[in-house]
């Protein structure tokens, strides 16, 4: 996430530097913990909750663990990653349903903290876990945020009570407990109540949050607040706190380039877990909030749990088993192809799911830079195919190919790319599908055992070509080495070298059109 970038990095190149020494000795504990303490006050982490932080990891560093660990560097990110899901809550919360329906969820914070938005993504993401929430607009102050609510429940496919006009006329309070009738009477299980905010904390807030929370009887409160606000979001979290009280905090815009320290902070100083973050504008950008994922992802260790959840949400099982077949029996075809490519969109941002791999914090630049549009163009150029060029690319003349790249906006050389693309994905999946070791190109083999690329290598160099033809043996020779495996790792796991910029262009032109 980029509210986090910043600290990653410090950390990242902190713990770099400690892996260099064999052996740790207090100075170099010292040392870490200090280079510690200055990224996370940089990064707007609250003074307590630094003080703390770092003194724990200091008084573990400098115990048994590290002095009997065979590799104590790595034991010391351990207690790192351990410390960091601590001030992050321990244990993921998940939010607490009623007994008897409705389930009353009340939404606080400050003006502009994201409210409105995440009612319709929580709205959009408890239908898909099969419940029918209402939203209650109950902001009756800021202008338009009536409207607002309505436009976002219509997004979400949402059921709305919105019953005053707002823009400071209406009573809040009657609003929120009317609602709450009417979803018993309407038979809808969840009750989202969307309240006004301020710029700042006041007290006719306060008293007006206060007096809806009495009038509903919420079972959850959830305070909404920015993450990039830095150290103000401790002394909101604890004036809602001390106000109005809440039982879960939700983090939104994760997705920004702010310090962050927001999430460091407010799950320790208040002692309210943070049940979701939010991580972008559209309406499925949220997630349920774990502490273990995101102490992960802040040191550059991925979050590969996340990414396997997001695939499964969004790839079809069964579809998965017609491609497999197809893969196995080579009818594998540009319309599958397409459909794949449908399927990966639904996952949302390749970036953000690239960065999810564990080591990509330090190719920040190169995933910058990668064009998540080459899907898309990818896909306009094979609607522009009929059915049965999509079925047999072989066919594909010039002439075809110029009526493809007119129809599709592109040039007949990205046509001609994407073709070659999609023969070598093609044969790629193949190798997986019949149990093979893919060779990506630029990034040697996926997997396998260590030294067998090498050994592979060696054999077929030593065969080469014994045609004696000159120009055949040197066509045959250069297929050889081009088939020869490469040596390394994807994405620098295991100790490997990290892919290069090439590696990463040369990934992107598999997913898109080159």
């Amino acid at each position: 996430m980029a509210t986090f970038g910043t600290l990653s990095d410090r950390l990242t190149e902190t713990f770099r530097t400690l892996r260099k020494k064999g052996q740790l000795t207090p100075a170099d504990v010292d040392g870490t913990v200090r280079e510690i303490r200055r990224a996370l006050l940089d990064a707007d982490v609250a003074l307590p909750v630094v003080k703390e932080f770092t003194a724990a990891v200091r008084e573990r560093a400098l115990g048994d663990e590290v002095n009997r660990a065979l590799n104590p560097a790595q034991q010391v990110v351990q207690i790192v990653n351990d410390e960091l899901i601590g001030i992050l809550g321990g244990q993921q919360r998940r939010l607490q349903f009623a007994k008897n329906p409705p389930t009353v969820i009340m939404l606080a914070g400050l003006q502009g903290s994201g409210k409105t938005t995440f009612a319709g993504k929580l709205a959009k993401m408890l239908e898909k876990d099969g419940h029918t929430p209402l939203l209650v607009a109950c902001d009756l102050q800021r202008p338009n945020a009536v409207n607002q609510l309505q436009v976002v429940a219509e997004r979400a496919g949402a059921a709305i009570y919105a019953p005053e006009p707002g823009n400071g006329v209406g009573d809040p309070v009657k609003v929120a407990r009317d609602g709450v009738a009417y979803a018993t009477r309407q038979q809808h299980d969840i009750v989202i109540i969307d309240t006004a905010g301020r710029l700042g904390v006041d007290a006719e807030l306060m008293k007006q949050a206060s007096d809806i929370r009495k009038a509903t009887e919420p079972d959850e409160v959830l305070f909404v607040i920015d993450a990039m606000i830095g150290q103000d979001a401790v002394n909101t979290a604890k004036a809602f706190q001390d106000g109005v009280d809440f039982t879960g905090v939700v983090l939104s815009k994760l997705d920004g380039d702010a310090r962050g320290g927001a999430a460091l902070s407010v799950a320790s100083v208040t002692g309210r877990p943070i049940i979701f973050a939010s991580t972008g504008e559209g309406l499925d950008d949220v997630e349920p909030f774990h502490p273990d994922r995101m102490a992960s992802r802040i040191l550059d260790l991925g979050d590969i749990l996340t990414l396997i959840e997001q695939a499964q949400s969004a790839f079809d099982e069964a579809e998965a088993m017609k491609v497999a077949e197809k893969l196995a029996t080579e009818t594998f075809t540009l319309e599958d192809f397409l459909e794949q490519m449908q399927q990966m969109k639904k996952m949302g941002s390749m970036k953000k799911m690239l960065g999810m791999l564990p080591g990509m914090g330090n190719m920040k630049q190169q995933l910058e830079d990668f064009d998540e549009r080459e899907i898309d163009r990818t896909e306009a150029i094979i609607r522009s195919m009929t059915l049965v060029e999509r079925r047999n690319p072989k066919i594909l003349n010039g002439s075809r190919r110029l009526r493809i790249a007119r129809g599709s906006g592109m040039t007949v050389t990205d046509v001609n790319q994407l073709v070659q693309r999609f023969d070598q994905a093609a044969k790629m999946m193949k190798t997986v599908a019949r149990g093979g070791v893919p060779n990506i190109p630029g990034m040697g083999p996926v997997g396998g055992k260590p030294g067998a690329s090498s050994k592979r290598g060696k054999q077929q160099k030593a065969k080469g070509s014994r045609s004696g033809n000159p120009a055949k043996r040197a066509a045959e020779n250069a297929g050889i080495a081009a088939s020869a495996p490469a040596t390394g790792s994807g994405f620098g796991l295991g100790g490997q070298k990290a892919p290069s910029e090439a590696d990463l262009a040369e990934l992107q032109k598999m997913l898109g059109r080159g």
